[in-house]
This record gives structure tokens, sequence and C-alpha cells, in this order.
């Protein structure tokens, strides 16, 4: 059995009488009906889940659900439990100068979280989560942590912490996206890293969107089950699962509207490409006809053909007087019409 690290703790009566206890302690403690029981496994195998699964009575499907791969945020009731998977976030800060200018910087870890009736067990995939920050929330409101409904306040303050990080990441996808369209309009900027920095954006949105937008879901399922189950009647945790069902909805619209404003900065982008090419096109249009005035009086002039002043100098300063002339009306017509 492959176990990289191991968290637990027991509560009696909203008091911790009980951490870091051995994994095979745990069957004994969860007989007890008085106690509260939280285990937390980090990058488990499967061996490890399926002896638990036989101490706390767990669903297989729940167990392969714990351990595969790419699974969606979801909550699930079985027979016995319930099972949770959600994704916390991140922006990565430490080795950005690594990343591709297209890599993205978002960053997922998967927890998951089997919820009995006098305990809740943790799993994690990596040690990129803190969970000193869930146990934490936890100790905040003893109160909450007896039997009955103290499974679910844990999975509460557990839920709460992961939503709390994905409105942080949202806050900063937010403020790259006003960065960016402040860069829009500077006449500085490079088109190309605008066009990048659009592009990681874009991909970053949709890893985002994947994990937040079925939060509202996830804890829509927990308040059903709370409404169904009858021993479950904490008026404290209606309105804490009130609460996070606000925040997930918030972050959930948030996002949406992110994505909308990405879309707009990138067609904005475009819009604003082929204004300037307008401008250059008009530039370049208002200084060939500029050129073509005096290399048509010249190309006149020097035919074979009789005119007043010919082999003159009288002719060649007439003929200079009406290059310089008709050049400069049509620069200043030009540059009054903005074509210049």
């Amino acid at each position: 059995m492959t176990l990289n690290l191991v968290q637990t703790r027991v509560w009696r009566d909203g008091e911790c009488v009980g951490k870091d206890f051995p994994l095979a302690d745990v069957s004994e403690q969860v007989k007890d009906e008085n106690a509260l029981v939280w285990v937390d496994l980090c990058d488990p195998d499967h061996e490890c889940l399926t002896e638990l699964a036989a101490e706390w009575s767990l669903d297989p499907n729940a167990i392969e659900d714990a351990v595969a791969r790419g699974e969606r945020p979801k909550a699930t009731r079985y027979a016995g439990h319930a099972f949770v998977t959600a994704y916390a976030t991140w922006f990565e800060t430490d080795d950005v100068s690594t990343l591709g200018v297209l890599d993205s910087r978002l960053r997922l870890s998967r927890v998951s979280a089997f919820v009995v009736s006098n305990g809740i067990i943790t799993v994690r995939r990596d040690d990129r989560f803190d969970m000193s920050q869930v146990v934490e929330r936890w100790e905040e409101d003893p109160a909450l942590l007896t039997p009955g409904s103290g499974a679910l306040a844990l999975l509460h303050g557990l839920l709460d912490a992961i939503v709390d990080g994905q409105f942080e990441t949202i806050e900063t996808i937010d403020d790259a996206i006003e960065a960016l369209e402040e860069g829009l309009f500077d006449e500085s900027a490079r088109t190309r890293e605008i066009q990048q920095r659009t592009y990681r954006l874009r991909k970053e949105l949709v890893q985002l969107r994947r994990v937040v937008l079925p939060m509202r879901e996830v804890v829509g399922a927990v308040m059903r089950g709370r409404a169904e189950s009858p021993r479950d009647k904490s008026p404290v945790l209606d309105s804490l699962y009130t609460d996070l069902y606000d925040h997930v909805t918030r972050a959930a619209e948030w996002t949406e509207s992110l994505r909308d404003m990405v879309v707009t900065v990138f067609e904005t982008n475009l819009s604003l490409q082929d204004a300037r090419l307008n401008t250059v096109m008009k530039k370049l249009t208002g200084w060939a006809a500029i050129i073509a005035v005096p290399t048509a009086v010249t190309g006149w002039f020097g035919q074979n053909v009789l005119f007043p002043g010919v082999g003159q100098l009288s002719g060649m300063i007439a003929s200079t007087i009406v290059i310089v002339t008709s050049a400069t009306l049509l620069y200043i017509l030009f540059r009054r019409r903005d074509w210049l």
C-alpha cells in the first residue's frame, strides 16, 4: 500500500480530542457515535482506498471516481454516504519565467470527499492544496463539530475554502483583462503581444469554467440532500450553505462575464487593427497622390513639345512653381481630411 501523507483528527462535543493517530485506528474511532472523525489522504493508491471502503462501507463506484483522472466536479449520493469532488484553483506565480508565452498559468488540484454520518474522508491527488486553512475554518465554530450535522459542517468548510480560492483566481483574471483593455489603445503596444496575452487568457478561462460552473450543481445537490435528511436540521448550516450557494453562483456569473470580456477584447483588437490598416492605406494613398503630381508635370514638360519658356530659365522656374504649389495644396487638403 502506497500512501504519501495521512492526516487524522477526531472531535467530541466540538473539542479536538485526538489528531495524527495511525490510519489503523480510524475504524475504532468511527465506531464511536459521539465522535466526529476526519481522515485526509494525499495521493493514495487504490489498495488504500479499498481498505477504507471496507471499514466505512463506501461504494466501489465512488472509490473509482476518487482515483480516476479527469473527473468533473460533482456530488453523488450513495446508500450510506455522499461523494463530492471539487477543484482548487490558483495562478502560478513562482516559476513563471519557465512558461511559454502561450502556456496557461492556471493550476488545478482536485479534492474529493466521502461524507458519512459521523465523519469525512478527504482525498487529494497532490499536496498543492493546503488543508491547514480548511482545519482553521472548521475550528472557528466548534459548536458545529458534533455528530449528526458535523460531517456536513466539515464539508462546508472544505467547499468554502475551495470557492474562496476560485474567487481569487477569477479576480486575478479580471485584473489581467482590464490591463489588456488599457493596452489596446496604447499606440506603443505591440499587436502580437496583445494577441498572445488574449489567447492565453482565453485558454485559462476555458480551464476555469470547467471547474467553476459545475459548482452550482455540487452545492445544490448537497443542499437537497440536507433537506431530505431527517437528522440534519441545523439552522446555522442552512444559512452557511445558502451563503455558499450564493458565492458559487456569483463565481459562475463572473466567469461567464469574463468570457464575454475576453471575446470583446479579441474582437476590438481585430477592429483596431483594421482601423490602423485603413489609416496606413489613407496615408500611402495621400503621399502617392502628392508624388504623382510632380511626376506628371515633369513628365509633361519633358516631352518634345513647345511650351512657354521652353529652353529658358523662366520655364524651369514656372514648372517648379506648379509642382510645389500643387503638392502643397494636396498636402493641405489631405491633412484637413485626416488622410495624412
